[in-house]
Protein backbone atom coordinates (compact mmCIF):
# COMPACT_ATOMS: atom_id res chain seq x y z
CA UNK A 1 0.00 0.00 0.00
CA UNK A 2 1.41 3.38 -1.02
CA UNK A 3 1.34 6.30 1.35
CA UNK A 4 -0.56 9.33 0.10
CA UNK A 5 1.30 12.61 0.20
CA UNK A 6 -0.71 15.27 1.98
CA UNK A 7 -0.30 18.96 1.32
CA UNK A 8 -0.73 21.11 4.39
CA UNK A 9 -3.75 23.36 4.02
CA UNK A 10 -3.04 26.93 5.14
CA UNK A 11 -5.23 28.25 7.92
CA UNK A 12 -7.56 31.04 6.75
CA UNK A 13 -9.51 33.45 8.93
CA UNK A 14 -13.28 33.89 8.86
CA UNK A 15 -13.82 37.26 7.18
CA UNK A 16 -17.48 37.37 6.11
CA UNK A 17 -20.73 35.95 7.49
CA UNK A 18 -24.01 35.43 5.68
CA UNK A 19 -26.96 35.42 8.04
CA UNK A 20 -30.53 34.21 7.77
CA UNK A 21 -32.70 35.28 10.67
CA UNK A 22 -30.74 34.80 13.90
CA UNK A 23 -28.27 32.26 12.48
CA UNK A 24 -25.06 32.48 10.49
CA UNK A 25 -25.83 30.34 7.45
CA UNK A 26 -22.54 30.61 5.51
CA UNK A 27 -19.03 32.00 5.90
CA UNK A 28 -16.26 33.16 3.61
CA UNK A 29 -12.69 32.69 4.82
CA UNK A 30 -9.50 34.24 3.60
CA UNK A 31 -6.22 36.01 4.24
CA UNK A 32 -5.20 39.64 4.75
CA UNK A 33 -1.67 41.01 4.99
CA UNK A 34 -0.77 44.64 5.72
CA UNK A 35 2.82 45.81 5.19
CA UNK A 36 4.38 49.13 6.13
CA UNK A 37 6.42 51.23 3.73
CA UNK A 38 9.54 49.13 4.27
CA UNK A 39 7.62 45.98 3.33
CA UNK A 40 7.47 44.63 6.90
CA UNK A 41 4.21 42.86 7.72
CA UNK A 42 2.51 44.74 10.56
CA UNK A 43 -0.96 43.14 10.59
CA UNK A 44 -2.32 39.87 9.31
CA UNK A 45 -5.30 37.52 9.39
CA UNK A 46 -4.91 33.91 8.34
CA UNK A 47 -1.62 32.29 7.38
CA UNK A 48 -0.15 34.91 5.06
CA UNK A 49 2.75 32.63 4.17
CA UNK A 50 0.18 30.94 1.91
CA UNK A 51 1.01 31.32 -1.77
CA UNK A 52 -1.50 32.28 -4.41
CA UNK A 53 -1.58 33.99 -7.79
CA UNK A 54 -1.57 37.76 -8.23
CA UNK A 55 -3.87 37.45 -11.24
CA UNK A 56 -4.63 40.95 -12.60
CA UNK A 57 -3.42 42.64 -9.42
CA UNK A 58 0.10 42.22 -10.88
CA UNK A 59 -0.65 44.68 -13.69
CA UNK A 60 1.19 47.68 -12.21
CA UNK A 61 4.38 45.62 -12.35
CA UNK A 62 3.60 44.63 -15.93
CA UNK A 63 3.29 48.33 -16.84
CA UNK A 64 6.43 49.58 -15.10
CA UNK A 65 8.89 48.05 -17.63
CA UNK A 66 7.08 49.80 -20.49
CA UNK A 67 7.90 53.13 -18.84
CA UNK A 68 11.34 52.25 -17.48
CA UNK A 69 12.54 50.90 -20.85
CA UNK A 70 11.66 54.07 -22.74
CA UNK A 71 8.86 52.41 -24.74
CA UNK A 72 6.21 54.66 -23.20
CA UNK A 73 8.11 57.78 -24.25
CA UNK A 74 8.87 56.42 -27.72
CA UNK A 75 5.21 55.68 -28.45
CA UNK A 76 3.98 58.84 -26.65
CA UNK A 77 1.76 56.99 -24.20
CA UNK A 78 -0.56 59.22 -22.22
CA UNK A 79 -1.43 58.59 -18.60
CA UNK A 80 -4.88 57.42 -19.70
CA UNK A 81 -3.19 54.83 -21.91
CA UNK A 82 -0.85 53.77 -19.12
CA UNK A 83 -3.92 53.34 -16.95
CA UNK A 84 -5.69 51.10 -19.47
CA UNK A 85 -2.53 48.98 -19.69
CA UNK A 86 -2.64 48.66 -15.89
CA UNK A 87 -6.39 48.15 -15.71
CA UNK A 88 -8.92 45.36 -16.11
CA UNK A 89 -11.19 47.50 -18.21
CA UNK A 90 -14.93 47.15 -18.78
CA UNK A 91 -14.77 47.06 -22.59
CA UNK A 92 -16.36 50.48 -23.10
CA UNK A 93 -15.58 52.68 -26.08
CA UNK A 94 -13.07 54.79 -24.12
CA UNK A 95 -11.07 51.64 -23.39
CA UNK A 96 -11.18 50.25 -26.92
CA UNK A 97 -10.23 53.63 -28.41
CA UNK A 98 -7.20 53.86 -26.11
CA UNK A 99 -5.97 50.37 -27.01
CA UNK A 100 -6.44 51.04 -30.74
CA UNK A 101 -4.55 54.33 -30.45
CA UNK A 102 -1.57 52.66 -28.76
CA UNK A 103 -1.37 49.88 -31.32
CA UNK A 104 -1.78 52.37 -34.16
CA UNK A 105 1.12 54.50 -32.98
CA UNK A 106 3.37 51.44 -33.09
CA UNK A 107 1.88 50.33 -36.43
CA UNK A 108 0.67 47.08 -34.86
CA UNK A 109 -2.47 45.19 -35.86
CA UNK A 110 -5.15 44.07 -33.42
CA UNK A 111 -4.70 40.51 -34.69
CA UNK A 112 -1.44 40.35 -32.73
CA UNK A 113 -3.31 40.44 -29.40
CA UNK A 114 -3.19 36.98 -27.81
CA UNK A 115 -5.53 37.63 -24.88
CA UNK A 116 -8.60 35.94 -26.35
CA UNK A 117 -12.08 37.46 -26.50
CA UNK A 118 -14.95 37.86 -24.07
CA UNK A 119 -17.97 40.14 -23.91
CA UNK A 120 -17.41 43.48 -22.15
CA UNK A 121 -17.79 43.65 -18.39
CA UNK A 122 -19.91 46.76 -18.88
CA UNK A 123 -23.52 45.54 -18.96
CA UNK A 124 -24.85 48.32 -21.19
CA UNK A 125 -22.11 47.83 -23.79
CA UNK A 126 -22.66 44.08 -23.72
CA UNK A 127 -26.42 44.43 -24.21
CA UNK A 128 -25.93 46.79 -27.13
CA UNK A 129 -23.50 44.40 -28.81
CA UNK A 130 -25.88 41.47 -28.41
CA UNK A 131 -28.78 43.51 -29.78
CA UNK A 132 -26.69 44.20 -32.89
CA UNK A 133 -25.50 40.62 -33.19
CA UNK A 134 -21.89 41.68 -32.64
CA UNK A 135 -19.35 39.13 -31.44
CA UNK A 136 -16.67 39.94 -28.90
CA UNK A 137 -13.15 40.60 -30.14
CA UNK A 138 -9.80 40.58 -28.38
CA UNK A 139 -10.11 44.34 -27.87
CA UNK A 140 -13.10 43.73 -25.55
CA UNK A 141 -11.01 41.49 -23.29
CA UNK A 142 -10.39 43.29 -20.00
CA UNK A 143 -6.65 42.59 -20.46
CA UNK A 144 -6.32 43.97 -24.00
CA UNK A 145 -4.58 47.09 -22.70
CA UNK A 146 -1.97 44.99 -20.91
CA UNK A 147 -1.37 42.90 -24.03
CA UNK A 148 -1.08 46.00 -26.19
CA UNK A 149 1.51 47.33 -23.75
CA UNK A 150 3.47 44.08 -23.96
CA UNK A 151 3.46 44.31 -27.76
CA UNK A 152 4.75 47.88 -27.60
CA UNK A 153 7.53 46.79 -25.26
CA UNK A 154 8.43 43.88 -27.56
CA UNK A 155 8.58 46.30 -30.51
CA UNK A 156 10.79 48.69 -28.52
CA UNK A 157 13.14 45.84 -27.57
CA UNK A 158 13.20 44.55 -31.16
CA UNK A 159 12.00 41.23 -29.77
CA UNK A 160 9.66 38.75 -31.52
CA UNK A 161 6.00 39.78 -31.50
CA UNK A 162 4.41 36.39 -32.06
CA UNK A 163 5.86 34.93 -28.80
CA UNK A 164 5.45 37.95 -26.50
CA UNK A 165 3.53 35.92 -23.88
CA UNK A 166 6.13 33.17 -23.62
CA UNK A 167 7.61 33.26 -20.08
CA UNK A 168 11.11 33.16 -21.61
CA UNK A 169 10.45 36.18 -23.86
CA UNK A 170 12.44 39.35 -23.04
CA UNK A 171 9.19 41.20 -22.22
CA UNK A 172 8.14 38.60 -19.67
CA UNK A 173 11.62 38.37 -18.18
CA UNK A 174 11.61 42.14 -17.60
CA UNK A 175 8.23 41.89 -15.93
CA UNK A 176 9.41 39.02 -13.72
CA UNK A 177 12.50 40.91 -12.58
CA UNK A 178 10.39 44.01 -11.87
CA UNK A 179 7.94 42.09 -9.72
CA UNK A 180 10.81 40.39 -7.89
CA UNK A 181 12.39 43.78 -7.12
CA UNK A 182 9.23 45.20 -5.59
CA UNK A 183 8.39 42.01 -3.68
CA UNK A 184 12.03 41.80 -2.55
CA UNK A 185 12.05 38.19 -3.69
CA UNK A 186 14.24 36.05 -5.91
CA UNK A 187 12.85 35.66 -9.45
CA UNK A 188 13.40 31.92 -9.09
CA UNK A 189 11.07 31.82 -6.08
CA UNK A 190 8.12 33.25 -8.02
CA UNK A 191 5.71 30.63 -9.34
CA UNK A 192 4.58 31.05 -12.95
CA UNK A 193 1.49 29.66 -14.64
CA UNK A 194 -0.95 30.80 -17.35
CA UNK A 195 -3.48 33.53 -16.61
CA UNK A 196 -7.01 33.79 -17.99
CA UNK A 197 -5.68 36.03 -20.76
CA UNK A 198 -2.89 33.54 -21.61
CA UNK A 199 -0.08 35.77 -20.32
CA UNK A 200 2.14 34.52 -17.48
CA UNK A 201 0.63 34.79 -14.00
CA UNK A 202 2.75 34.98 -10.87
CA UNK A 203 2.51 33.28 -7.46
CA UNK A 204 3.96 34.63 -4.24
CA UNK A 205 2.97 34.51 -0.60
CA UNK A 206 0.22 36.88 0.44
CA UNK A 207 2.70 38.67 2.70
CA UNK A 208 5.06 39.18 -0.26
CA UNK A 209 2.18 40.54 -2.31
CA UNK A 210 1.45 43.14 0.37
CA UNK A 211 5.16 43.99 0.46
CA UNK A 212 5.21 44.60 -3.29
CA UNK A 213 2.43 47.19 -3.09
CA UNK A 214 3.96 48.82 -0.01
CA UNK A 215 7.17 49.31 -1.97
CA UNK A 216 5.19 50.37 -5.04
CA UNK A 217 3.81 53.46 -3.25
CA UNK A 218 6.82 54.22 -1.04
CA UNK A 219 9.48 56.30 -2.77
CA UNK A 220 12.09 55.13 -0.26
CA UNK A 221 11.93 51.42 -1.08
CA UNK A 222 15.33 49.76 -0.69
CA UNK A 223 17.08 48.05 -3.62
CA UNK A 224 14.77 49.65 -6.20
CA UNK A 225 16.88 51.76 -8.49
CA UNK A 226 15.73 55.27 -9.54
CA UNK A 227 14.46 54.27 -12.99
CA UNK A 228 12.09 51.69 -11.52
CA UNK A 229 11.08 54.06 -8.73
CA UNK A 230 10.19 56.83 -11.19
CA UNK A 231 8.24 54.39 -13.37
CA UNK A 232 6.31 53.12 -10.34
CA UNK A 233 5.37 56.67 -9.39
CA UNK A 234 4.12 57.27 -12.94
CA UNK A 235 1.96 54.12 -12.83
CA UNK A 236 0.41 55.18 -9.52
CA UNK A 237 -0.23 58.68 -10.90
CA UNK A 238 -1.89 57.23 -14.01
CA UNK A 239 -4.15 55.01 -11.89
CA UNK A 240 -5.24 57.91 -9.70
CA UNK A 241 -5.65 60.38 -12.57
CA UNK A 242 -7.68 57.97 -14.74
CA UNK A 243 -9.50 55.49 -12.48
CA UNK A 244 -12.15 55.00 -15.18
CA UNK A 245 -9.48 53.29 -17.29
CA UNK A 246 -8.56 50.89 -14.48
CA UNK A 247 -12.13 49.61 -14.22
CA UNK A 248 -14.94 51.43 -15.98
CA UNK A 249 -17.24 54.41 -15.91
CA UNK A 250 -19.63 52.75 -13.43
CA UNK A 251 -20.05 49.88 -11.00
CA UNK A 252 -16.38 49.01 -10.59
CA UNK A 253 -14.91 49.00 -7.08
CA UNK A 254 -11.38 49.94 -8.19
CA UNK A 255 -12.63 53.00 -10.03
CA UNK A 256 -15.06 54.17 -7.38
CA UNK A 257 -12.61 53.61 -4.52
CA UNK A 258 -9.87 55.63 -6.19
CA UNK A 259 -12.32 58.38 -7.14
CA UNK A 260 -13.82 58.68 -3.67
CA UNK A 261 -10.56 58.40 -1.73
CA UNK A 262 -9.18 61.31 -3.79
CA UNK A 263 -5.63 60.10 -4.19
CA UNK A 264 -5.26 58.21 -0.89
CA UNK A 265 -5.40 54.66 -2.27
CA UNK A 266 -4.50 52.78 -5.44
CA UNK A 267 -6.64 49.69 -5.96
CA UNK A 268 -6.34 46.71 -8.29
CA UNK A 269 -8.58 43.65 -8.38
CA UNK A 270 -7.50 40.19 -9.39
CA UNK A 271 -9.59 37.15 -10.24
CA UNK A 272 -10.41 34.45 -7.68
CA UNK A 273 -10.98 36.82 -4.78
CA UNK A 274 -7.66 38.71 -4.93
CA UNK A 275 -7.28 42.44 -4.22
CA UNK A 276 -4.14 44.52 -3.81
CA UNK A 277 -4.15 48.04 -2.38
CA UNK A 278 -1.50 50.68 -1.92
CA UNK A 279 -2.13 53.39 0.67
CA UNK A 280 -0.09 56.39 -0.40
CA UNK A 281 2.19 58.17 2.08
CA UNK A 282 0.31 60.64 4.27
CA UNK A 283 0.46 62.20 7.72
CA UNK A 284 -1.07 59.05 9.21
CA UNK A 285 1.08 56.69 7.13
CA UNK A 286 4.32 58.57 6.35
CA UNK A 287 5.67 55.77 4.15
CA UNK A 288 2.40 54.28 2.98
CA UNK A 289 0.99 50.76 3.31
CA UNK A 290 0.57 47.71 1.11
CA UNK A 291 -2.47 45.47 1.57
CA UNK A 292 -3.07 42.05 0.07
CA UNK A 293 -6.44 40.28 0.34
CA UNK A 294 -7.33 36.80 -0.83
CA UNK A 295 -10.77 35.22 -0.37
CA UNK A 296 -10.13 31.49 -0.07
CA UNK A 297 -13.11 30.33 -2.13
CA UNK A 298 -12.47 32.92 -4.85
CA UNK A 299 -15.68 34.89 -4.24
CA UNK A 300 -15.61 38.40 -5.61
CA UNK A 301 -18.55 40.71 -4.96
CA UNK A 302 -20.18 39.02 -1.97
CA UNK A 303 -16.99 38.59 0.07
CA UNK A 304 -14.04 40.44 -1.42
CA UNK A 305 -15.57 43.89 -1.87
CA UNK A 306 -16.85 44.18 1.73
CA UNK A 307 -13.50 42.93 3.06
CA UNK A 308 -11.62 45.56 1.03
CA UNK A 309 -13.63 48.43 2.46
CA UNK A 310 -13.69 47.10 6.02
CA UNK A 311 -9.91 46.64 5.94
CA UNK A 312 -9.38 50.24 4.84
CA UNK A 313 -11.91 51.45 7.41
CA UNK A 314 -10.26 49.64 10.32
CA UNK A 315 -6.85 50.93 9.29
CA UNK A 316 -8.14 54.48 9.05
CA UNK A 317 -6.87 54.65 5.47
CA UNK A 318 -10.10 56.19 4.18
CA UNK A 319 -12.56 58.54 5.85
CA UNK A 320 -15.87 57.33 7.19
CA UNK A 321 -17.55 59.57 4.63
CA UNK A 322 -15.86 57.55 1.86
CA UNK A 323 -17.08 54.32 3.46
CA UNK A 324 -20.60 55.74 3.52
CA UNK A 325 -20.50 56.70 -0.16
CA UNK A 326 -19.25 53.20 -1.05
CA UNK A 327 -21.70 51.41 1.22
CA UNK A 328 -23.23 49.52 -1.71
CA UNK A 329 -19.98 47.55 -1.98
CA UNK A 330 -19.67 46.95 1.76
CA UNK A 331 -23.02 45.67 2.94
CA UNK A 332 -25.70 43.61 1.28
CA UNK A 333 -29.14 42.78 2.58
CA UNK A 334 -30.52 39.43 1.51
CA UNK A 335 -34.08 39.35 0.21
CA UNK A 336 -36.21 36.41 -0.83
CA UNK A 337 -38.31 36.23 -4.00
CA UNK A 338 -41.06 38.33 -2.39
CA UNK A 339 -38.51 41.02 -1.53
CA UNK A 340 -38.73 40.23 2.18
CA UNK A 341 -35.46 40.91 3.97
CA UNK A 342 -34.25 37.63 5.45
CA UNK A 343 -30.57 38.24 6.26
CA UNK A 344 -27.40 40.07 5.39
CA UNK A 345 -23.82 39.75 4.20
CA UNK A 346 -21.47 41.26 6.78
CA UNK A 347 -17.79 41.34 7.62
CA UNK A 348 -16.85 39.81 10.97
CA UNK A 349 -13.08 40.26 11.36
CA UNK A 350 -11.02 42.54 13.56
CA UNK A 351 -7.32 43.25 13.40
Amino acid sequence: MHETEHTEIPAPAVLVEITRGALVESRHRGFISVADGSGREILSLGDTKSRTYFRSAAKPFQTIPIIESGAAARFRLTRAELAVITGSHSGESIHLDAVRAMLGRAELDESLLQCGAHMPFDAATSRLMRSRGEAAAALHNNCSGKHAGMLLLATHLNAPLESYIDPAHPVQQRILSTLAAFANASPDSIGISIDGCSAPVFALSIAEMARSYARLVNDRGENIYPGLRAAAAEVAAAMLEHPEMIGGTSNRLDTDLMRESKGAVISKVGAEGVQLLGVLPSTRFPHGLGIAIKIEDGDIKRARDPVVLETLRQLGAIDESVCTRLERYAHTEIHNHRRIEVGEVRTCFRF
